[in-house]
């Protein structure tokens, strides 16, 4: 049983109307995101700023965190120009055995991706639209943000007896 100036409930129904996950949103709110970031960690920021945007309902929390997703967007776009680093080259090779196996499925590069998403993003900062299409618009980034992820995280080199070569067999003057 709570007592008055306790911040124990003494009903769970008290509560109903705060977020569960408030917490959750505040924390990712506050991770640093910058330029000195990986490609990877990146893009995965990204994917959890647009995962939280389909489950939140406050209105403060879900704007900040579009602020941030299209900040992180911007990021992205940096990043993708930037030479890659020794560690993602080597989790994007593979064996020569292998190579097949890996085939991007996304049509537009990396780039036109990201900014389809920045797109996205400002149409729903912008908050011009119906509640339905703001759904689909959230799904619609989140989905298109997963194939990116997908995309730049599946292998793009394999090994071979003369060094790192391109999967679809371009020879790679220099790595990015």
């Amino acid at each position: 049983m709570a007592v008055a100036n306790s911040n124990t409930f003494a009903r769970a129904e008290i509560t109903a109307t705060q977020s569960i996950i408030a917490g959750d949103i505040a924390a990712l709110l506050k991770l640093p995101l910058g330029a000195t970031h990986d490609l990877f960690q990146v893009v995965d920021i990204c994917q959890r700023y647009a995962d939280e945007l389909i489950e939140v309902d406050n209105h403060a929390e879900y704007m900040a965190l579009c602020g941030r997703l299209l900040a992180g967007l911007n990021v992205l776009k940096v990043v993708l120009n930037s030479p890659l680093p020794k560690h993602l080259i080597e989790q994007l090779t593979v064996n020569e055995n292998n190579a097949d196996e890996y085939r991007s499925q996304l049509s537009t590069d990396s780039e036109t991706t990201c900014e389809y998403c920045s797109a996205l993003t400002m149409v729903l900062l912008n908050q011009q639209v119906t509640e339905d299409q703001q759904e689909h618009i959230e799904e619609l980034l989140f989905e298109l943000l997963t194939m990116l992820a997908e995309d730049l995280k599946a292998p793009r080199f394999i090994r071979t007896a003369c060094g790192l070569a391109m999967i679809g067999g371009e020879v790679i003057p220099a790595i990015h």
